[in-house]
């Protein structure tokens, strides 16, 4: 085998190998650089001239393939996945042969890719390494493609000529492989930055579109949709955990036939209750890290029950939903063939997984709201219910008290044989029996003193704050709250003080349906020698209107179509049964601000 020049020594001129200048018979350095220039020029040139790398390989093997005189040429790319060398671009091969992929050390250009030193073959017939692919060529050279000391791929030149290619010949292709690289990687990195940002963009409108999801099933098969979408995969589905039951249930999956079932016994994927013990997706839920998965057909996961059986899905990357350090489920995507998934791919399953885990944790939130604001109605409704009922048994115990003295007074008394003795018994215990239902219902709707504690003011409106904080932020509503300068603290029933202050932050949400902005603000008084606490809750909506703003406090007013008019009389009877009281501070079509008071404990 001819000894290949030495590439490592070059002339200071020209860039050129020492050698390869001497066998090339070059008068001096200056006449390679003046024959080579105008090619650097035009590789170099694409960096601004294209955006495909694709066009600039093909644009690039065409130069050297014109530069060299050569008949054929290819350029080599290594796939990370199979690890073959495959060829990406040609120029003048015969037909049938587009599908070729070198295994490392197979052929010449095999050769080059797993040794990364450049190669000169003057006479193919007589190296043992030559894969015949076109039986004309007599003569090849190729030079490795490296970047950052790894070989990505081989340029490889033909021509029909024996001895076609000189020492001087493969220095030069070498020197132009590695502008050609240069340029490439440019292009790629350019193209890696745009996809990027597109699924940065893509990213921040799926997590918009995710915020506005509050059915769960709906949002579940946005998140798959979208993840499958995005990363171009062939599947993807998402598990949610069970901790307590120790089981995770497939609850969506998007893909083409979302899954191909049935025909070649294929089983769909399973929809009930997995225990963990016989799931792929466990490890990840107990490592909470991503975990690859590089052949799920593979005999040694035949014993999982939590991944489909079909000939098109093979690779899984599969990434917890991470929600407070707890792993609520996996989201998880499928290719159909053997996939090596790189740092950006699980970097971007990372990010929709974390997206996935914050819109589900809100739409369970939200659940939770809701229920809690259902709940509130509901008690709302029996507490007036329950002051309606205690009002008519105020208004019946007067009459019934003067019935049952004016009845005492006649003094019937009946002989024992006549039927009217009877009558008159059964009316007194019918007036005892009126008498003790009235006091049971006067009672029961008086708040038990023992229900009444010390609390601070400051306490009862940042819990109240806290159940509609996901309200708010659904309204686009932005509640300032800055904290008192002095404590202050009042006896009185917590959850009757947290129902007032809802209801009336509720009723100002509902005046602002595009959002703005509430305050409330607290400071001391006096009232008459009482020091008392001073509650202002200014919105900014568009103010009561003048035909009920005398009588907002009466039962079943409402300014709404849906209101029950109950809120705020509710508040008023609320605040008057500790000592306090409600008022409407000021309102115009910028805003209205309500001011509660209430007195403050004793030391």
């Amino acid at each position: 085998m001819e000894k290949q020049p030495s590439i490592g020594a070059t002339s200071p001129v020209s860039g050129l190998p020492a050698e390869a200048v001497a066998k090339a018979g070059l008068p001096n350095p200056e006449s390679a650089d003046a024959c080579v220039l105008p090619v650097l020029y035009r590789i170099a040139a694409l960096i601004g001239g294209t955006g495909d790398p694709h066009a600039a390989l093909q644009t690039i093997l065409g130069e050297l393939v014109a530069f060299f005189h050569a008949t054929s040429g290819s350029i080599g790319l290594l796939n990370p996945d199979t690890g073959k060398l495959e060829m990406e671009i040609r120029h003048g091969s015969s037909p049938g042969i587009e599908d070729v992929a070198l295994r490392l050390g197979q052929g010449i250009t095999g050769w080059v890719a797993f040794h990364g030193r450049p190669q000169l073959v003057p006479d193919v017939a007589a190296d043992p390494r030559y894969i015949a692919l076109r039986p004309e060529v007599r003569c090849e050279m190729a030079a490795p493609m490296e970047a950052q000391g790894q070989v990505i791929g081989v340029i490889n030149l033909d021509s029909d000529v024996l001895g076609g290619f000189t020492g001087a010949d493969l220095a030069l292709l070498v020197r132009l492989t590695a502008e050609a690289t240069t340029v490439v990687q440019r292009l790629w990195q350019f193209r890696q930055l745009q996809g990027k940002a597109r699924q940065l963009e893509t990213l921040i409108t799926i997590g918009q579109l995710l915020v506005s999801k509050l059915e769960e099933q709906e949002l579940f098969d946005t998140v798959t949709r979208e993840a499958r979408q995005i990363m171009s995969m062939r599947l993807c589905a998402l598990y949610l955990h069970d901790s307590a039951r120790g089981t995770a249930r497939l609850v969506s999956v998007s893909g083409p036939g979302t899954p191909p079932a049935g025909g070649a016994g294929v089983p769909p994927l399973p929809k009930d209750d997995l225990p963990l013990e016989h799931c792929l997706v466990a490890t990840v839920l107990h490592t909470r890290r991503q975990i690859e998965f590089h052949n799920v057909q593979s005999p040694e996961y035949a014993d999982v029950i939590d991944v489909p059986r079909h000939e098109n899905l093979h690779s899984l990357l599969a990434a917890p939903l991470l929600f407070e350090n707890e792993a609520i489920g996996v989201l998880g995507v499928f290719t159909e063939k053997p996939h090596r998934f790189n740092n950006d791919e699980k970097r971007l399953l990372g990010a929709l997984a974390s997206l996935g885990a914050v819109a589900i944790q809100n739409s369970r939130l939200y659940t939770r709201v809701f229920q809690s604001e259902e709940s509130l109605r509901k008690s709302e409704r029996l507490t007036t219910l329950g002051l309606l009922a205690a009002e008519i048994a105020h208004e019946i115990r007067n009459p019934l008290t003067v019935i049952k003295l004016l009845y005492g007074y006649l003094n019937l008394d009946f002989p024992e044989d006549d039927p009217r003795r009877k009558d008159t018994q059964v009316i007194g215990e019918k007036l005892d029996q009126l008498e003790a239902i009235v006091t049971r219902v006067l009672s029961f709707a008086k708040a038990p003193a023992s229900l009444h504690s010390r609390w601070s003011v400051a306490e009862i409106i940042e819990d109240t704050i806290v159940l509609i904080r996901l309200k708010l932020a659904q309204g686009k509503i932005h509640l300032h709250f800055p904290p008192p300068a002095q404590p202050f603290i009042i006896d009185g029933h917590k959850g009757q003080l947290q129902q007032v202050m809802l209801n009336l932050l509720l009723n100002s949400m509902q005046v602002m349906p595009d959002g703005g902005d509430i305050t409330i603000r607290c400071a001391a008084a006096d009232r008459g020698g009482v020091p008392v606490v001073i509650i202002d809750i200014a919105d900014a909506g568009r103010g009561i209107p003048e035909a009920i703003r005398g009588r907002i406090f009466d039962s079943f007013l409402t300014g709404r179509p849906d209101g029950t008019g109950l809120g705020l009389a509710i508040v008023e009877r609320i605040l008057r049964s500790h000592h306090g009281d409600i008022a409407v501070l000021n309102t115009s079509p910028q805003g209205t601000t309500m001011r509660v008071t209430l007195p403050l404990a004793r030391p």
